[in-house]
């Protein structure tokens, strides 16, 4: 057709407009998929995710009534609709929308999902096991395992946790035994044998249970009374699959760190030899999902496999059946665990949305996908990962395609590829942004490059990788060879993320926790529906662009400050020093009391000078976790201190120890506080409450030995509870008694182990957490944080405040951020 010319529409699908001026779709199904995406699904899919989110802490009688309503209600509207009546006089248009049959897919889906999980819900709990752990019983057990044993390190001189998850098979107790199939959360100091165990191993224990938390997969947790017994093997099909792991291992020992720790992170799901730096800068720059095996690696070893059975001249009939098999031999090479099943059912689904001719079926594929995991595995409704795994296949359905080809149309031939290259990380990340939002608090700003960068790497380093797995057993040296090969593009993929992760403004603070999430998804809807119109807008007025670019370059830029740090008048600071406390209590005009010292000496040194303090009349050590003393130095090399007081409980005994000879080094006499002292410098009253003669062990003896402290001081009082659990927090009630607080100085940095009656008690208007920036502990604690706002406190925590500070005037209460 002469006077033809081809553009690209909104969406990015090509159209054509002929001499006529007539605009018509054209049917170019290789490159656009063809029709519309159908999203009838979806809503029913989503509807029954959040119905199931609700719904996961409630009995399995609540789930079984929602799911068998559900279910009626979608029949009976699938029955009227077949009822005869009266035609109606306009029939939806076909591929149009049918309310009703939405409205019954919707209920549908929600009493599927429902239903399973009434039956997950009612054959975990049979049995004693909920009963005896809300006594708190000791029993003797025999179990399975069903994940990996994890070994977490605590930031203090204990000894690691290891985390295992069981299912009880039989349980003895309370003189009374059962059959029963419950799962339970075993947590335990590392050495005694634990963190050896194998998936499906089965073995006995002994131990004491203890609830598990509403809407948890497990029903207890369990504290084991020393090891494992009668460990026995596991089946030879498992036998065969630890063995391939553990020469693939054997394999990659040789190789520079960040490739031995990525390469078996990618291709067995193994990332206990990541660097911890490494895992910081990859979660910096959104790359985490590379780290470990996802949806994508999945695609990547499908996608391979079938290049491989093709080119071998396999018949048509045969590929996919193939392809299906070598999928499942590389879930069970990763373990067949909830986070892999997840992978490899989104995998799949990610194929199809960037297949050509099956995108249309990607999204109806997404949505059968969400409802099916959710019926075989309930309690991914509230995995993270689950959500942005979701996301991440959801964006690359609805936009990897049409913003390739709109990113392609506007490059030169020879750069086309990259079109698609950059869709694929930006329409990801687009859709997961309001997620890592409420995980991290802020936006990543380069991580659509960073993963740019990093996605041609990710191909070689996992297929060579799987290589080496499968030559593993038969030969270590030609595996290892092979593994060197791999090696090379995964310590580039490391060194991409070590080069983003320190980029200025890389990362942007964000507003924090749910209201952050839901701001950025209603922003990101915006810019979407509304960016076409702005699009033609800029081209119309160019200005308007570099009006908004230099306004954004005006937020970001570094201005000088305009206020003084510190408030002059402040009482009480609370400085960044990572992961500890460290809060300082004004005594005179340079002087103040110290109370515990963080873990980095140069941080606790710059907020000293910072805030003019020359002078020390006392160092308060609540307890001699590493994360509360070791930045002493720093102080004592500012401003020296009269005297240190200490809790009489001396753990852990080497910390304890090298801390007493750093206070005897410099001249600084100590002495022990307990209950019922009381130490004045200055205007400064400090009147101990804990511990007591008989100090409340628990979990951690050193935590609840700390010394709890009443301080008061210009009109303001400050409770400082150091890291206090509930057991030891019990006993102070009573002693709080009448006592109204200002302040109160979270204990244990916000972790979850609060006690609520103490916390609402205080009647604080200000809660101060010292908190290290992206810890590893998950502190601050989401139940928490709620806790805290619902005792109506305003929430100070230095990993997104930075140092902090209150001061008092005309009897308010003014708190203050370094700006």
């Amino acid at each position: 057709m002469g006077g033809e010319r081809e553009g690209i529409g909104q969406g990015g699908e090509r159209w054509g407009i002929g001499q006529g001026g007539e605009r018509g779709r054209t049917a170019q199904a290789a490159s656009t998929g063809g029709r519309q995406l159908d999203g009838r699904l979806l809503v029913p899919a989503l509807t029954a995710w959040a119905a199931l989110v609700a719904l996961l802490p409630r009995s399995s009688a609540t789930c079984l009534v929602v799911g068998v309503a559900s279910l009626s209600a979608a029949a009976a509207m699938v029955l009227w609709r077949r009822t005869p009546r009266s035609p109606p006089r306009h029939r939806a248009r076909p591929g149009g929308t049918d309310l009703r049959g939405v409205v019954a897919l919707t209920l549908a889906a929600t009493g599927l999902v429902a239903t399973s999980t009434a039956t997950h819900l009612a054959t975990d709990r049979a049995g004693p096991v909920a009963g005896w752990a809300a006594e708190g019983a000791v029993v003797s057990a025999s179990a399975v395992v069903t994940g990996e044993p994890r070994v977490v390190t605590r930031g203090d001189e204990r000894e690691p946790l290891v985390v295992v998850h069981l299912r009880l098979l039989r349980v003895e107790g309370r003189g009374s035994g059962a059959d029963v199939s419950t799962p339970v959360l075993l947590l335990t100091a590392a050495g005694e044998g634990w963190e050896e165990l194998g998936w499906r191993q089965r073995l006995s224990l002994t131990g004491r249970l203890r609830p598990a938390e509403d809407g948890e997969r497990h029903v207890a947790v369990l504290s084991p009374v020393g090891g494992p017994r009668e460990v026995t093997a596991t089946g030879g099909l498992l036998r065969g699959i630890e063995h391939v792991r553990s020469r693939f291992r054997e394999a990659v020992d040789p190789l520079p760190a960040d490739a031995r720790g990525l390469v078996p992170g990618l291709v067995i799901g193994d990332t206990s030899l990541t660097p911890e730096d490494l895992t910081e800068a990859m979660r910096a720059t959104g790359m985490t999902h590379l780290s470990a095996v996802s949806g994508s690696n999945v695609a990547l070893v499908c996608g391979a496999l079938a290049v491989l059975v093709a080119r071998a001249g396999v018949g048509r009939q045969w590929r996919t059946p193939l392809v299906l098999v070598g999928l499942a031999g590389f879930v069970l090479l990763c373990r067949p665990e909830p986070s892999v099943l997840r992978a490899a059912v989104m995998g799949s689904v990610g194929l199809l949305a960037l297949s050509s001719g099956r995108r249309r079926v990607s999204l109806p594929a997404l949505a059968v996908a969400v409802v099916g995991l959710l019926c075989v595995d309930p309690w991914l409704a509230r995995s993270y990962g689950f959500a942005l795994s979701t996301l991440a296949t959801l964006g690359l359905v609805l936009w990897s395609r049409p913003w390739g080809d709109a990113i392609s149309a506007r490059l030169p031939a020879r750069w086309r590829l990259l079109g698609d290259a950059l869709a694929v990380p930006l329409a990801a990340q687009v859709a997961c942004a309001p997620v890592i939002v409420l995980l991290q608090g802020s936006i990543t700003v380069v991580a659509v490059l960073a993963n740019l960068l990093a996605a041609p790497l990710v191909a070689p380093t996992t297929v060579l990788g799987v290589v080496a797995a499968v030559l593993a057993p038969l030969s270590v040296t030609l595996a290892r060879a092979v593994a060197w090969a791999a090696a090379v593009p995964a310590w580039l993929l490391g060194r991409v993320a070590r080069t983003f992760a320190p980029v200025p403004w890389g990362t942007v603070d964000w507003v924090d926790g749910a209201a952050g999430a839901w701001l950025l998804t209603v922003l990101t809807v915006i810019c979407l529906v509304t960016g076409p119109w702005w699009r033609h807008q800029l081209r119309r007025h160019p200005s308007w662009g570099w009006a908004a670019g230099l306004g954004a370059l005006a937020l970001v830029w570094p201005v000088p400050r305009l206020s003084a740090w510190p408030p002059p008048d402040w009482v009480v600071i609370g400085c960044d020093v990572g992961q500890g406390d460290a809060v300082l209590l004004r005594s005179g005009p340079s002087s103040a009391v110290l109370v515990d010292a963080g873990p980095e000496p140069d941080a606790l040194r710059r907020c000293l000078r910072a805030a003019d303090v020359s002078h020390l009349d006392a160092v308060v050590l609540s307890h001699f976790h590493a994360d509360h003393v070791v930045g002493l130095p720093g102080a004592l090399a500012v401003a020296g201190a009269d005297a240190a007081f200490i809790s009489p409980v001396r753990e852990p005994a080497e910390t304890s120890a090298r801390t007493l000879d750093v206070l005897a080094a410099d001249g600084v006499p100590v002495g022990e506080l307990r209950a019922g002292d009381v130490v004045t410098a200055g205007a400064l009253t400090l009147e101990v409450l804990s511990p007591g003669p008989h100090p409340v062990v628990g979990e951690s003896a050193a935590n609840n030995g700390s010394l709890v402290v009443d301080a008061r001081v210009a009109g303001i009082a400050v409770l400082l509870s150091g890291d206090i659990e509930p057991e030891g927090a019990r006993p102070l009630r009573a002693a709080l008694a009448g006592r109204d607080f200002d302040v109160l100085k979270v204990a244990h940095h916000g972790s979850a182990r609060q006690d609520e009656a103490l916390v609402r008690g205080t009647r604080a208007e200000v809660a101060l957490m010292g908190v290290g920036a992206d810890n590893d502990f998950g502190h601050p604690a989401p139940r928490t944080l709620e806790l805290l706002r619902s005792a109506g406190m305003v929430v100070l925590r230095t990993d997104t405040d930075g140092d902090v500070a209150v001061s008092g005037q005309r009897g308010r209460l003014l708190v203050h951020k370094d700006p």
